[in-house]
């Protein structure tokens, strides 16, 4: 079970039995790992992407990144992992699908910020 401690007894606290905890614990893993699914294939899916992301080498007000890949790998409520453009990769984690069909990742060291993707720029607007 992925809960800390001090979360656990407040779900006890409030009548849930260990049994609903395993369930619980399970269904946010699972749920880590489709959302992790869904954003590879997002990024699968599209040849080129766009973000709301502030580059120092563009002018433009959402940049057109051409995706290789990304890998996102879970381990219970986790998601970490890489995301390749052509011509540079950062880590990511913590990210989510979004109502209107963009997405939405925690960029790493060398970005350090949410960054929201979409297959055209309209959806960033």
């Amino acid at each position: 079970m992925h809960f800390d401690q001090r979360t656990q007894r407040a779900l006890r606290d409030v009548g849930l039995e260990t049994d609903d905890l395993r369930a619980a614990s399970e269904a946010v893993v699972e749920a880590v790992a489709e959302d992790a699914a869904r954003l590879e294939a997002f990024f699968d899916e599209h040849d080129t992407v766009y973000s709301d992301m502030e580059l120092a080498h563009s002018s433009a007000d959402y940049p057109a990144h051409d995706v290789d890949y990304a890998d996102i790998p879970t381990h219970a409520d986790e998601m970490r992992g890489w995301l390749r453009f052509e011509s540079w990769g950062v880590p990511v984690e913590d990210g989510r699908i979004l109502d209107d069909g963009s997405v939405e990742l925690r960029l790493g060291p060398t970005i350090d910020d949410r960054v929201r993707f979409a297959a055209d720029r309209d959806r960033l607007r």
